[in-house]
């Protein structure tokens, strides 16, 4: 089970961050550990994450450059800014819910069409 870090670069502060996520919350810590990014900025997370990181979408950390580097470094696979968006697409497929399905092949497909027009 891979983890993942998006092209994102967003300014926060003096760092430009990024988001890392994994298929599983125990490969995302274990990559968090690894490249010295504390737990505590989990976000999504129900009962990880700090108060105002529970209300995000998925289950990520957003990391800085330089944690980015580490990250890919130890075997994190890089992505465009769709990675995360396709990952919650094939989350929606693997639940085998037939409303979730659908969503999430109407999601790749989106993707799918953003990135045959150049929009990555």
């Amino acid at each position: 089970m891979p983890v993942f870090v998006d092209d994102m670069q967003a300014p926060f502060g003096n760092m430009i961050m990024c988001h890392m996520w994994a298929d599983s919350d125990a490969e995302l810590l274990a990559m968090a550990d690894k490249i010295g990014v504390q737990r505590k900025w989990i976000q999504g997370h129900p009962t990880l994450s700090l108060p105002r990181f529970r209300k995000a979408s998925w289950i990520h950390f957003d990391i800085a450059k330089s944690k980015r580097a580490l990250a890919v470094k130890n075997g994190a696979i890089e992505t465009d800014r769709y990675g995360p968006l396709e990952h919650e697409a094939k989350l929606d497929l693997a639940s085998g819910v037939a409303a979730r399905v659908e969503r999430g092949k109407k999601r790749l497909e989106r993707i799918a069409g953003a990135r045959m027009v150049g929009d990555v």
